[in-house]
């Protein structure tokens, strides 16, 4: 049972969560089904049927003492067409919700475990950056490391949006990917709260 401390304006408690152990393969699978459903696919060639050149045959057949071509379309030529090449695609696929949620599990235990886990309640910031600068500061954070910070607090959205070691997202898109691309996770209590809730009524 993992235990992580709260801190900010009405800290001072902690979040009692069942983690699971992290498995590579399984990040790797979540990681990989994200990024594919980011690939925009619009990549695209032309068949020698869509290049704009003359299909009529190049010389003779025979006689010429050249290799026998038909047309300038062909593959073979500067301005030819492309033989199966890329067309637009969608790169995404359908990953089963309870891998996605175990994947999502996964990347908050190894946070917790290295202790780069947060979690806020409160963080009483004015919108400046210079209060959020501060605030880091006094948590812990420096900016020698990448923190991802999750929250619907519209204040500290303002105040960090111009921190380049920060990056801000609303609770709603917390995901695997963007927790291990960052070297510390902050995240709103209340995102968690609801988890150790759950595990709670499953154990009465």
């Amino acid at each position: 049972m993992a235990q992580i401390q709260v801190v900010g304006k009405n800290g001072g408690r902690s979040i009692e969560l069942e983690l699971p152990e992290v498995n590579p393969h399984v990040l790797h699978e979540v990681v990989t089904w994200q990024l594919a459903g980011r690939r925009r696919g619009t990549a695209s060639t032309k068949t020698r049927a869509q290049v704009a050149r003359t299909g009529r045959k190049m010389f003779s057949q025979k006689g010429t003492g050249n290799a026998r071509h038909g047309d300038r379309t062909v593959p073979t030529f500067v301005g030819g067409g492309v033989a199966f090449g890329p067309k637009p695609r969608d790169y995404s696929y359908t990953l089963p919700r309870k891998v996605r949620q175990l994947g999502l599990a996964m990347a908050l235990a190894d946070r917790q475990a290295a202790g780069m886990l947060t979690a806020v309640d409160g963080y009483d910031l004015d919108g400046k950056t210079k209060s959020f600068v501060q605030w880091a500061k006094d948590n812990g954070m420096d900016g020698s490391e990448k923190v991802l910070i999750v929250t619907d607090d519209a204040n500290v959205l303002r105040s960090a949006r111009n921190v380049s070691w920060a990056t801000v997202l609303p609770v709603a898109g917390l995901n695997t990917y963007d927790i291990l691309r960052h070297d510390r996770l902050v995240i709103d209590a209340v995102a968690l709260e609801p988890a150790q809730e759950m595990q709670e009524e499953a154990q009465q």
